[in-house]
């Protein structure tokens, strides 16, 4: 308890620690929305440990500091609202070094980051809807994987980060959405928010932290479809689900669970008895070489 006391004595715990309680209170509030079935109730969580925020700085309890990454939660309108110039980024591409061996080596880490992330990203979304068949696989894959590439390379051309598949659109999903008319109205929210950025870019980390945290939650619950009797399907499954976080990555939690499953399958002989395909040793290999030479 002394670093505690020590922390609340000098200001430090109000300084550091306030955002950190914020998003614990964020997290408490969502889960309780979500268990009485509050519509939006993630949305509301946000705004509501926001509002809390904005009570904090305007009491002096949450006191921004940027060196710390603490910036301020009030929304700012001294720029007026416009949309940004994409000039700065628009088709901004070098191609100088395109025949080179490390453009080859960046080209397959991205490949292989985008295709990994977007495949267990659209995997567990689809676990979570119930869109799977009975074999475990999501039928009509091809359109959204065409999708997600397109958009990658539109996001690319325009000089965007990674324009992808992500995990939040669980959200989505626990709250009903099942059709394309929920991906069409969050691309409509998401333009209109452009027009609206000095609000949301004040959203702090602590208030979307607990959104995050609930639709972690949510996709925990495909952990209770693994057959955890089966050593060789349980350990890679749980490698590749703390790999995740760890590693902040969910194509190298992939990766670590491919190769944890065909090294423990093959030096424990369980290779003869599954109907492994052979696209899973390939990959394995494959990511092996890719931590060996990139």
């Amino acid at each position: 308890l002394y670093p505690f006391k020590a922390a609340l004595a000098d200001g430090t715990f109000w300084s550091t620690g306030i955002g950190a309680l914020l998003a614990l209170i964020g997290i408490l509030l969502t889960a309780v929305m979500m268990t009485k079935k509050v519509p939006g109730g993630i949305l509301v969580g946000i705004l509501v440990t926001w509002g809390l925020g904005m009570i904090c700085e305007l009491t002096g309890i949450y006191v921004p500091n940027p060196k710390l990454g603490m910036f301020s939660v009030m929304p700012s309108f001294a720029n007026g609202i416009s949309v940004p110039s994409l000039a700065p980024t628009f088709m901004q591409m070098d191609f100088s070094a395109i025949f080179t061996f490390n453009f080859i080596t960046i080209m397959l880490s991205f490949m292989f980051v985008d295709l990994f992330d977007t495949l267990g990203t659209l995997i567990g979304v689809a676990s979570k809807a119930k869109m799977l068949d009975k074999d475990g696989k999501l039928p009509k894959i091809e359109g959204a994987l065409l999708a997600d590439s397109i958009a990658t390379t539109g996001g690319a051309l325009l000089g965007t980060s990674t324009v992808t598949t992500f995990v939040e659109s669980s959200a989505g999903v626990a709250v009903g959405g099942r059709t394309g008319l929920t991906a069409v109205t969050a691309a409509v929210l998401f333009f209109l928010s452009l027009f609206f950025a000095p609000i949301f870019l004040a959203i702090p980390a602590f208030a979307t932290a607990p959104a995050l945290v609930i639709v972690g939650f949510l996709m925990v619950s495909s952990l209770l479809n693994v057959d955890f009797d089966d050593m060789t399907e349980a350990i890679p499954a749980f490698i590749a689900a703390v790999a995740m976080p760890f590693m902040y990555s969910i194509s190298e939690g992939i990766s670590m669970g491919v190769i944890s499953y065909v090294a423990i399958n093959l030096l424990s002989g369980e290779y003869k008895n599954k109907k492994t395909s052979w696209i899973v040793y390939v990959l394995a290999v494959i990511f092996i070489l890719k931590y060996i030479y990139v």
